[in-house]
């Protein structure tokens, strides 16, 4: 096998199909490699290998927002198909060339705006939302409807 791929998913890491350390070994370092838990980088033959997260905070956060920004009326499958490829069209070649099957989960705000608008872009497609007019922006619609914990500083 060339890369292959190995998801083990359980949580927590203690119960996890087998660790990171074992799949880069086992692949001689070819694996591409997500975990349902946070496993710390591992090396392997002087290359750094940084383990996936599989993760539904990638989906459901954006994935909600833009149900509630369109005011959709029910949840159709193409819209759960529709969060997924916005998801998969942030992933880089940089990222894929690193092994990771994820975007950086420090760019969540970002991958969650453009999700939620493709989530809602589909709502509307699809005649189950219910806001109108359809926002011009949807990305910048979903980034004006996040909670930024930003407090102002008071004597």
């Amino acid at each position: 096998m060339r890369m292959p791929i190995i998801l083990a998913l359980s949580n927590p890491t203690s119960q996890a199909e087998c660790t990171a350390e074992q799949a880069y070994t086992w692949s001689k370092g070819r694996a591409v490699f997500a975990t349902g838990s946070p496993f710390d980088p591992v090396e392997y033959n002087g290359k750094i290998h940084v383990p996936g997260q599989a993760n539904n905070a990638y989906i459901f956060p954006g994935f909600g927002l833009g149900v509630v920004m369109s005011g959709a009326i029910r949840v159709h499958d193409d819209m759960l198909l529709a969060a997924s490829e916005a998801l998969a069209q942030q992933v880089t070649q940089e990222n894929f060339d690193k092994g990771l099957i994820y975007p950086p989960f420090s760019n969540i705000r970002k991958i969650s705006a453009h999700i939620a608008a493709n989530v809602a872009a589909k709502a509307y497609e699809l005649g189950l939302a219910s806001r109108r007019p359809r926002p011009k922006d949807l990305v910048k619609c979903a980034e004006s409807c996040m909670y930024s914990p930003i407090y102002r500083n008071y004597r």
